[in-house]
């Protein structure tokens, strides 16, 4: 069985998280998109690299900014179309390729010139400087006529021109008589499944509160893993999430109150490590206090960070 491309294997995670943040099945998924439901299925289990646009249209539908699938979709084609391989010894080789036998034994040829006769000094009137009396009419013929040329080509230009800012009128007249037609207006967001208390300990993404949900604190690791404090209005529930993370990495999230066990979320996999990985909800209003804990697979101190729903 042909083994997925890492990149290809890590956007198809990513791509399967914003579907289930939709809540949509796949057959609702094609009904919204400009894409069949055997085609998102190849897109998902990653057996084929999806369009640009394919992911385009789930981060709208999952209410997901494109910046962070777009790069990875970025690295996926390349290493798709091969564009990311090394190049291999003998494409390294090609262009400095020395010349064969055959070049060496013939060097270029310098161009054949018939060697100039030795000048021989001429009689002084031969050489005499040009005369300085006035130009005859045979001179003064092309300066008249280059005048005339000048004339004409400028009157030429200024009719192109002309020709032009017609054309661009009329297309700017076609384009106010007969305008696009707009966008379709974008499907609304699913309703979620839970709210305030009822969302604790469930997924952000299986409870459908994933969807434009607000970030309330970002943190970078001193191992270089990406941590944020996400919250939804809708849910009134806040969880984390962290990602560019290493397998056994560990990421906890407390609540308002902190006399509950933390939840917690463990990258399990070189899949989970190159996605994101989520913890369970925990309710939070407006004016409680969430906290994140990331404990480094590496054993080292753990970092904590907290932010205040507003």
């Amino acid at each position: 069985m042909t083994r997925t491309p890492p990149e290809l294997a890590r956007l198809a995670s990513v791509l399967t998280e914003l579907k289930t943040a939709t809540g949509l099945s796949l057959a609702a998924l094609a009904a919204k998109t400009t894409f069949s439901k055997s085609s998102w299925e190849r897109y998902l289990n990653g057996r084929t690299l999806p369009p640009r646009q394919a992911v385009q249209e789930l981060c709208r539908l999952a209410g997901e900014p494109e910046g962070r699938c777009l790069a990875l979709w970025e690295l996926a084609e390349s290493e798709w179309s091969g564009r990311a391989a090394p190049a291999t010894p003998t494409q390294q080789a090609t262009p400095t390729q020395k010349p064969t036998h055959t070049q060496r034994a013939t060097p270029p040829r310098k161009p054949t010139q018939t060697p100039a006769p030795t000048q021989i000094p001429a009689p002084a009137e031969t050489h005499a400087p040009p005369p300085t009396h006035a130009p005859t009419e045979a001179e003064v013929s092309p300066a008249v006529g280059g005048r005339g040329a000048v004339m004409a080509l400028l009157a030429s230009v200024c009719a192109i021109a002309a020709g032009g800012l017609s054309v661009a009128l009329v297309l700017l007249a076609g384009q106010s008589a007969d305008p696009r037609p707009s966008p379709p207006p974008s499907p609304s967001a699913p309703l979620p499944r839970c709210r305030a208390a009822a969302c604790e300990g469930r997924s952000p993404m299986h409870m459908r509160c994933g969807t434009a949900p607000l970030t309330l604190a970002s943190h970078r690791s001193s191992t270089g893993a990406h941590l944020e404090l996400r919250y939804s209005e809708k849910c009134e529930a806040g969880w984390a999430r962290m990602w560019s993370t290493r397998i056994g990495d560990r990421l906890e999230l407390n609540g308002a109150d902190g006399g509950r066990r933390p939840y917690s979320a463990e990258v399990t996999d070189d899949i989970a490590a190159q996605s994101y990985v989520f913890t369970p909800m925990t309710e939070a209003r407006p004016g409680m206090t969430v906290r994140a804990c990331f404990r480094p697979a590496a054993g080292g101190s753990r970092e904590c960070f907290d932010a205040r729903v507003i």
